[in-house]
C-alpha cells in the first residue's frame, strides 16, 4: 500500500518491529555445535543490557549459510522461549530457492517467530520479476510480517525501487532492511510506499533516519545497542545535535566490526565480555589476536572499554 505517512520523528510512523534490532550471532560450543543456552543467555542480555525491540536470529550474522534446517528450527524456538514474551523474534528465511525459502518461512511460523527477514536470492541473479514472485509467494505462505532485506554487494542484484513499490501492496510485506548503501534509491522508497525502514549499515543509521527510516538492523549493536537506541530518540525528538554526538562517537564501532566479516569480530568481542558466542563455523575464521587487539582499540575510541 502506498500512501502519504508520517515523518520518521512522528511517533506515529509504522514500526512494526521497533526501533533497535540486532542481527544476532547463533552462539555455538567449543566443538561448533549448536549452544542454545547460550542462544538464551544471549538474547536475554541483548534484550534486557542493549535495549533491543527484536532479534533476527537465523541471519548471515548468524552465520545461517552454515548451520542446518533443524538448527535454525531449535534456534528460534530456543530465543522465542527466552524473550518472546519481551522483545519481538524476526527469522531469517531466505535462500536462493524460493521452495526451499517457503519451507523456513512455514517452519519458523510455527517455531514462534513474530516476523520473517527474506532477503534477496543471492547467486544465481534474477530478474525483478523473479524477485517480485518470489518475495510474493513467501509472504502469501505464511501469516507472518515480512521485512524484505536489500543487499546488492552480496546478493549480486538490488531490489529496485519500483520492485519496492509492487511489493509495498502486498498486506504483510511491511518492512525492508536497507544495506544498499543508496540514499537517494533509499528515499525514493520511503517518499513513495509506507515499508518501514530500517538501516541495514550501522553508520549509515542516522543519515537514514533523516530521510525517513524508523530504526537499524545492527551489527555492533551486540555492544553499542543502548547507546544507539539513544541516538535513534534523540533523532526523533528532535534533539539533532546529540543524535550527532553520539553518531560521531560510535562510528569507531559502527565501522570497526566490519573491518573482518562482521560476526567474526562480534564473537571475538562476546568472547571477551564472558558472553556466550563461540568460535565460528568454516569457512569463517576466528579473529586474531591483532584483529582483536583493534577490536579493543575500536571500544576505546567509542568511549567503551572491551573487557569483562
Amino acid at each position: 500500500m502506498t500512501h502519504d505517512h508520517p515523518a520518521a520523528s512522528d511517533p506515529g510512523a509504522p514500526r512494526p518491529f521497533g526501533r533497535l534490532l540486532t542481527a544476532m550471532v547463533t552462539p555455538f560450543t567449543p566443538d561448533g555445535s549448536l549452544d542454545l543456552d547460550g542462544a538464551a543467555r544471549l538474547a536475554g542480555h541483548l534484550v534486557d543490557e542493549q535495549g533491543n525491540d527484536a532479534l533476527v536470529v537465523n541471519g548471515t550474522t548468524g552465520e545461517s549459510p552454515t548451520t542446518t534446517d533443524s538448527e535454525k528450527d531449535r534456534l528460534i524456538r530456543a530465543v522465542v522461549e527466552a524473550v518472546g514474551d519481551r522483545a519481538q523474534v524476526v527469522a531469517g528465511v531466505g535462500t536462493n530457492d524460493t521452495r526451499h525459502t517457503i519451507e523456513l518461512a512455514v517452519a519458523a511460523e510455527k517455531a514462534g517467530a513474530t516476523g520473517l527477514l527474506v532477503v534477496t536470492p543471492y547467486y544465481n541473479k534474477p530478474p525483478q520479476a523473479g524477485l517480485v514472485r518470489h518475495f510474493t509467494a513467501v509472504a502469501d505462505a505464511v501469516g507472518l510480517p515480512v521485512m524484505l532485506y536489500d543487499i546488492p554487494h552480496r546478493a549480486g542484484v538490488p531490489i529496485d525501487t519500483e520492485t519496492f513499490v509492487r511489493l509495498a501492496e502486498h498486506e504483510r510485506i511491511v518492512a525492508v532492511k536497507d544495506a544498499k548503501g543508496d540514499m537517494v534509491a533509499s528515499s525514493w522508497v520511503t517518499s513513495r510506499t509506507d515499508l518501514a525502514f530500517y538501516s541495514g549499515e550501522d553508520a549509515l543509521t542516522l543519515p537514514a533516519l533523516a530521510i525517513g527510516a524508523v530504526g537499524v538492523v545492527g551489527t555492533s549493536t551486540h555492544f553499542t545497542g543502548a547507546l544507539t537506541k539513544q541516538m535513534i530518540t534523540a533523532y526523533e525528538t528532535g534533539d539533532t545535535g546529540t543524535a550527532l554526538a553520539l553518531h560521531r562517537r560510535l562510528l569507531p564501532l559502527f565501522t570497526g566490526i566490519f573491518r573482518t566479516q562482521g560476526v567474526i569480530l562480534v564473537k571475538a568481542g562476546l568472547t571477551v565480555l564472558g558472553l556466550p558466542a563461540g568460535p565460528v563455523r568454516s569457512p569463517l575464521m576466528d579473529a586474531t589476536d591483532a584483529e582483536t587487539a583493534q577490536l579493543r582499540a575500536d571500544f576505546v575510541a567509542a568511549g567503551l572499554e572491551l573487557s569483562a
